[in-house]
């Protein structure tokens, strides 16, 4: 029968009969009902050999006897069923196993509210108020917990051989230890041959960070597989760029323009932002350095009396800043394109502002995890680079010749 159709007869039959479609004893909890009761006993067939009052099973050295009461949490609630049993009670149902007590679903959704910010409190009230079922703070935090080998198999996979551009960002979190303290929560995104996102790690800073740090961050990425970067984009770290030209030696240090834009502002008055922002557009679309140095000079002369710490801002990033001008078009365009990045900060800072503070690191981490997890079912924490890449990818490979290899079509 046309499932469309089924769904029209059981809804009419409903109505007639008066029952509710959700809610305990609703249409919904007796077809969820009856299609776990229905595969355990296809289940308990398979087990004893014999369909259910088949004479065939007399005499048989294992046969059924009767079923229990049980009740299991699935997505739409709390359901009651009836689950057979044998008489050398030697039957392991897998649909609905021994001891389970709710559905793999609802772990799904439990995974997935954590990633939205909400506490271990607000999820359990969560199911009593939609499910009407007792979810507890302690189970829900076990169903996390769960996430914490996936999320370490996940931090120590291998990667890419190598990778055009690779963006290391930080998001700020509040952890309770001791007491409770603003801790960077750094995130690294690599753009693979093929145009991809590839978020390849979390690692918590102490707020300490120097060429140690960083030395043993990228060394860890550089052990998962990745031979070689070209261009790397930070945000003037402390010891940063010297750890990046120590693993890589090769690879291009740039200093983050939108983030070099965004300091500019935190020194100006918001009236001048718009005006700043036509000034300093003609200094990093110049054609050259020279063009580039010029058009900072007259940027300078105009702004640096009233604001002279947005040029010597400039100044200080300037090393870091030219090497930008060098590139064709299409590489600067995936420098600067940071959609994808800036998407999945709001993703990270929506799920820590509803949740506040956290009371350790490795909880921070777990959620930041679920949140790069829900992004992409596979949970490789990958997805398509919102951008055209074949220009880029061709521009990639003049410029770094022999070092880009595309994969694939």
């Amino acid at each position: 029968m046309d499932p469309k159709k089924l769904a029209e007869a059981l809804l009419a039959q409903a109505k007639e009969q008066g029952v509710d479609l959700v809610g305990p004893g609703g249409l919904l909890n007796q077809l969820t009902k009856t299609v776990l009761e229905t595969a355990l006993e296809a289940e308990m067939t398979e087990h004893v050999g014999y369909e259910k009052h088949d004479p065939a099973g007399r005499g048989t050295p294992n046969s059924r006897n009767g079923s229990r009461s049980k009740k299991v949490l699935t997505e739409i609630g709390p359901v009651e069923i009836d689950v057979p049993r044998d008489t050398n009670s030697s039957f392991e149902p897998q649909i609905v196993k021994k001891r389970q007590r709710r559905l793999s679903g609802v772990d799904e959704i439990v995974l997935s509210l954590t990633a939205k910010g909400l506490t271990t409190g607000e999820i359990s009230a969560h199911f009593d108020e939609i499910y009407g079922a007792s979810v507890s703070k302690d189970t829900v935090s076990k169903i996390t917990d769960k996430v914490v080998g996936e999320m370490s198999d996940w931090c120590n996979r291998p990667l890419e051989r190598v990778y055009p551009v690779i963006f290391i960002d930080a998001i700020h979190v509040k952890i309770r230890d001791g007491q409770v303290a603003n801790r960077p929560i750094y995130v690294v995104i690599g753009v693979t041959v093929n145009g991809e996102r590839d978020i390849l790690g979390l690692w918590a800073g102490d707020g300490g960070e120097g060429a140690k740090f960083w030395l043993a961050v990228l060394t860890e990425i550089k052990n998962r597989g990745v031979a070689d970067v070209c261009i790397a984009v930070c945000d003037g770290l402390k010891g940063l760029p010297e750890a990046i030209n120590t693993v890589w030696e090769l690879a291009i240090v740039q200093t983050c323009v939108i983030h070099l834009i965004r300091n500019t502002f935190r020194y100006a008055s918001r009236q001048y932002w718009d005006e700043m922002s036509k000034d300093l557009k003609p200094v990093y679309t110049a054609p050259t350095e020279a063009a580039a140095k010029e058009r900072f000079g007259e940027f300078a002369a105009k702004w640096g009396p009233r604001y002279p710490a947005i040029v010597r801002l400039w100044d200080n990033a300037w090393s870091e800043f030219v090497p930008f001008l060098d590139y064709d078009v299409e590489i600067r365009r995936v420098i600067c394109s940071t959609n994808a990045i800036e998407s999945l900060n709001a993703r990270y800072r929506r799920a820590i502002k509803a949740r506040g503070h956290f009371p350790t690191e490795q909880a921070a981490l777990k959620c930041l995890y679920l949140v790069t997890r829900s992004l992409d079912p596979t949970g490789r924490g990958r997805a398509r680079w919102a951008m055209r890449w074949k220009p880029a990818l061709n521009a990639f490979a003049i410029t770094f010749e022999g070092r880009i290899t595309p994969t694939g079509n």
